[in-house]
């Protein structure tokens, strides 16, 4: 008998062990599980604060762009009032709102763009007439028909100029 109680001392090391491993392989698996699910909320986090950040710039978009008809019949409603002398306190009053919606549209992210004698920029401009003109380099923009507003991506909508053509 007391050559079977090292082999049971045996039997029994050999199964700890084995315990011992399989233990430390179900911990590291779930270690493993555990860490990947860290990762994956990670980015589910980054995916949302992207998705978020998209939405909204086109709500943005949307809400600037709907500023742009009442800005257009401002500025028409500016050159009719230019030719009547007694409409001084209402063209005031008009150019004040005009003003305020293009500070309003600046805050937004979209900078008016209205600048003549700059060189023509298919990025910002949309050339809608040539002129000749001898007192300006052809390719410059002479007058702005209406502004642009905004940059690059964020682009509303390009000025639409009239630019200086070579006299023929």
């Amino acid at each position: 008998m007391n050559e079977n109680v090292p082999e049971a001392r045996k039997e029994s090391r050999e199964e700890s062990a084995t315990a011992s491993a399989e233990t430390d392989a179900k911990l590291a698996e779930l270690e493993d599980r555990w860490l990947r699910a860290v990762a994956d909320l990670d980015n589910l986090r980054k995916r949302i604060s992207r998705d978020n950040e998209r939405l909204r710039a086109e709500e943005r978009a949307r809400v600037a762009a709907a500023w742009l008809p009442v800005l257009d019949n401002l500025e028409l409603a500016l050159s009719h009032a230019c030719r009547d002398d007694d409409a001084k306190a209402v063209l005031d009053g008009v150019r004040a709102v005009r003003d305020q919606a293009v500070a309003v549209l600046s805050k937004l992210g979209y900078p008016r763009h209205d600048e003549t004698g700059v060189i023509f920029d298919p990025a910002r401009h949309e050339a809608v007439a040539a002129v000749e003109r001898t007192d300006v380099e052809p390719g410059n923009v002479v007058e702005v028909l209406q502004p642009g507003y905004g940059e690059g991506e964020r682009q509303l909508r390009p000025a639409r100029v009239a630019v200086a053509k070579k006299a023929e």
